[in-house]
């Protein structure tokens, strides 16, 4: 904040642009995050991806962000302008599904024979080493999702004294040629160098921490797409990430695929009771009643069902504030999550 403001009281803000890109769907959203207030949704829009024949998957998706880019400039921008003041954004930030992204977890050691202080200059060292994309993929984004100082987890950990450190490392790779054309179309849109682009599932993950921090153990189903991913957490971190390549419309083979990779992960770690489902309303009630009826009781070794909690939109209300009246989208509330969180990292 500059002299000027804290003279006069003013906060600092940001108008920030998500866009949202799923398998069946693209979304968009303007948002302002004013220091010390919740962050404001101001308008929201999805549209359907709609693919021709014999077109790429990607083609079409592209096509959609296009569209959907007119709609934001037309409509959304006005509408920004009128609440804030300015039409203009500060940041654009960019989450994409499957099939066109990967998400992984890795662990990084660092151990010294004398005690020796942790500090983010080391950690960024250890990065440049080690970050590295496949061919055909670009490394979108690394988030530390947590970090462990002589064996126990510590939530500010730079600056203290330790002699063996680790973390946590969540990756998000995305493929390079519908990156670049997610890139050029926003730049064509708007006069912002900062796009930042990131996994769906990585974002999501992380924003679930930010929505239910005191659940240390859990299972995230996301299903907000056709496409599944599994995120099991464990003592506030992240285990490991397992992602369904098959479509969810095939309801029956979706529900036998999901079970046998719930009973992997069960010969690899106690499953948590808590099972958090991430859906768009009102997806989320007839695949709760799906889940509800496929007995997975029997892999927690026990006649008790585990608790499913579906995520609504009605969670977020103390955390993200809509001024629109469109109706909420769950994965764009927590973008808006994830962004707050980041920006205050940062």
């Amino acid at each position: 904040m500059s002299f000027f403001n804290g003279l006069f009281g003013r906060k600092k803000s940001e108008s920030v642009v998500f866009i949202d890109i799923g398998t069946g769907s693209v979304a968009g959203a303007y948002a302002q995050f004013t220091q010390g207030d919740q962050p404001v949704m101001h308008y929201t829009r999805r549209l359907p991806i709609e693919i021709r024949t014999s077109e790429p998957h990607e083609d079409a998706m592209l096509r959609a962000l296009g569209i959907l880019g007119e709609v934001l400039i037309r409509e959304g921008a006005p509408v920004l302008m009128r609440n804030t003041g300015s039409g203009s954004v500060d940041t654009v930030l960019v989450s994409v599904d499957a099939p066109w992204q990967k998400t992984s977890v890795r662990t990084e050691y660092f151990e010294q024979k004398e005690p020796f202080i942790f500090n983010k200059s080391m950690v960024n060292t250890a990065l440049e080493k080690t970050s590295t994309a496949p061919p055909g993929q670009l490394l979108a984004d690394e988030s530390i999702i947590g970090t462990i100082l002589n064996g126990y987890e510590t939530k500010d950990p730079y600056g203290k004294e330790t002699r063996r450190a680790s973390i946590i490392v969540l990756t998000s790779l995305i493929d390079e040629k519908v990156a670049q054309g997610i890139q050029k179309i926003l730049r064509g849109l708007y006069h912002t160098k900062n796009i930042l682009t990131i996994a769906g599932s990585s974002l999501r993950y992380q924003a679930m921490r930010i929505a239910f921090p005191h659940e240390r153990d859990a299972l995230i189903l996301d299903a907000t797409g056709p496409l599944t991913s599994i995120a099991l957490v464990r003592r506030d971190l992240l285990v490991d990430v397992v992602e369904i390549p098959v479509h969810r419309a095939g309801t029956a083979v979706w529900l036998k695929t999901l079970t046998d990779e719930l009973a992997e992960l069960a010969q690899r770690f106690p499953l948590p009771r808590t099972i958090f489902l991430l859906a768009r309303e009102p997806n989320v009630i007839s695949l709760r009643e799906t889940l509800d009826e496929a007995e997975l009781g029997k892999l927690w070794l026990s006649d008790n069902p585990p608790k499913i909690v579906s995520v609504l939109s009605s969670h977020l209300v103390g955390l993200v504030r809509s001024a629109t009246t469109a109706s909420p989208d769950i994965s764009l509330l927590l973008m808006a999550l994830y962004f707050e969180r980041r920006s205050a990292e940062d």
